[in-house]
């Protein structure tokens, strides 16, 4: 047993070192590594079967010579006064003996450390742990959940016997920690507290819990709950090297303020520590709040007056020839600016070429850097994307020609069709499509002009999450699989329609798959003339 603990320890510390990173901003690639997982698996248990064939053999050759022994020690002299006896002790000492050291000395481990080291390289590493653990940080703002609906499992509208123990409550913590994000530590160190409190066996302490959370609540300025904290870890580890000297800073430093605010010292509250408790950090985002309440389906701004205004047509582009016979159905999903949803666009199998196209390109999405135009990755956009040209399949040129049909606006100078797909808590928080006057470079390198619209297709559905909201209208449009949403970025004057300003909110349950066409204003000259005032 040892030696197989020695064994799987050596394969987790390599494992570790591996540097494959973001393979979590993408289902699609992640589903790649459930079918490795259970390849190792598969194995792993031929690992144990060869294992404990190796042992049986031992122990048969053990008991054999056990009972053998047992009669030539008896009588040593009357065992080898026999011929036969005394030739089979020459042979077992120069032959069996040595056969029996070479299958003990044989390692079984040798084909499942091999089969480890091929698939290695595409595990995932601590870059993507931290991000898979703040992926569920995000969901758990944006969708305003407790620790505990995560630790048990309970998501919106979803079943699952998935769960977090006590220590992987305190690794999200300490992720938190880590990063100086005492707000989420303190959250997901009181759950992991709560859990062991419940009776919850665990790896990890309670005095470890105590020391990170204590800290963390003083962080996030609450004293009086820091110092009852420390006082239970003092409890529990009078020895601890920084209990003490921390419970002694905390209550002199409330002392102190009590004495400035001319204050009663008041016991800390005796509610446990939940969403709520504290306020959460303000951002780099200042329509955080709004886009957060969009992406809940909370703060939709659409009146009955406005839903009077919306109606569903059939479209056939101005009776463009690809649409006479069979034109598509259009919904409208906004007023203004005007946001249409057109049905039954993609087909399942154009849907399934394009993700077989994609899957092997999917790379880190970037955006484009508005100083130097060249395309970089950022936090706020978490997803994997790759770009697919007319060329290479006919679906893709199939599917391009469509949306030229539609939108009456040609595509010979529109950006690639990018694909996407968002896995964890993948998504993109509110920005603009188009480049501001304060961007001049920003699509310079590509001299097609800005982008006048965006034509965006919908390839999966989603459980929950996943929306696309414009925080500045109050709109929310929900994916639905092989549907279509078109809008313009620029009005007819070529100036930039702020209020497009959109998000793509976190996936929460399931896999978002989207493509989109990014059409130029180059070209569009006499299909999109311009209107007589700046917002026509």
């Amino acid at each position: 047993m040892s030696k197989l603990l020695l064994f799987v320890s050596s394969v987790l510390l390599c494992c570790c070192r591996t540097t494959r990173a973001e393979i979590f901003t993408s289902i699609g690639q992640m589903t790649d590594l459930i079918y490795t997982e259970k390849e190792l698996v598969q194995s792993l248990r031929e690992y144990i079967k060869a294992e404990e064939s190796k042992l049986a053999a031992v122990k048969s050759w053990a008991n054999k010579l056990d009972a053998l022994t047992r009669v030539s020690t008896a009588d040593p002299e009357g065992y080898l006064a026999h011929p036969v006896n005394a030739y089979k002790l020459m042979k077992r000492l120069n032959t069996e003996w040595s056969e029996l050291e070479s299958l003990v000395l044989q390692n079984p481990a040798d084909g499942f450390v091999s089969n480890m080291s091929v698939h290695r390289q595409y595990f995932p590493d601590e870059e993507d742990e931290t991000g898979a653990a703040k992926a569920l940080m995000r969901l758990q703002d944006t969708y305003q959940l407790d620790s505990e609906a995560f630790s048990k499992g309970k998501l919106p509208g979803v079943h699952s016997s998935a769960v977090l123990t006590v220590d992987d409550c305190f690794d999200m913590g300490k992720t938190a920690y880590n990063d100086a994000d005492y707000y989420h530590a303190v959250l997901w160190l009181q759950q992991a507290l709560k859990q062991l409190d419940d009776g919850e066996e665990a790896v990890v302490s309670k005095a470890d819990i105590l020391d990170y959370l204590s800290y963390s609540v003083y962080q996030m300025g609450d004293l009086p709950r820091a110092i009852e904290l420390t006082r239970r870890l003092v409890a529990i580890d009078p020895s601890h090297q920084r209990a003490g000297g921390n419970l002694r800073y905390f209550e002199q430093l409330l002392m102190k303020q009590l004495r400035e605010m001319n204050q009663d010292y008041q016991p800390p509250s005796e509610e446990p520590i939940q969403l709520g408790t504290y306020s959460r950090p303000k951002d780099h985002l200042p329509e955080r709040e709004s886009y957060e309440a969009l992406c809940r389906g909370e703060g939709i701004q659409m009146t009955e007056a406005r839903r009077s205004r919306l109606f569903c047509r059939y479209h056939d582009g101005k009776r463009n020839p690809h649409l006479l016979l069979k034109p598509v159905k259009e919904e409208d999903e906004w007023d203004s600016p005007h946001i249409v949803r057109y049905l039954d666009l993609l087909s399942d199998e154009e849907i399934e070429k394009i993700k077989e196209l994609a899957k092997p390109r999917l790379a880190r999405a970037t955006v484009r850097d508005p100083k130097t135009g060249v395309l970089t990755t950022a936090n706020y956009r978490v997803s994997k994307s790759a770009w697919l040209e007319g060329e290479e399949d006919p679906v893709i040129d199939r599917v391009n020609q469509r949306i030229e049909a539609i939108t009456g606006l040609t595509v010979e100078t529109a950006e690639l069709l990018q694909v996407a797909n968002y896995g964890v808590g993948g998504q993109y928080e509110p920005h603009f499509d188009f480049s501001r006057k304060d961007e001049p470079d920003a699509f310079k390198r590509l001299g097609t002009g800005n982008r006048v619209a965006t034509f965006l297709n919908y390839m999966s559905d989603v459980e929950a999450g996943g929306a696309t909201v414009f925080p500045d209208f109050g709109a929310a449009i929900w994916p639905r699989k092989g549907t279509s949403v078109f809008w313009y970025n620029l009005f007819r004057s070529g100036e930039g329609d702020y209020r497009t300003r959109h998000a793509a909110c976190p996936v929460l349950v399931g896999s978002k798959w989207v493509s989109n066409k990014w059409i130029h204003e180059r070209g569009q000259e006499f299909r999109r003339p311009c209107g007589l005032t700046e917002v026509d």
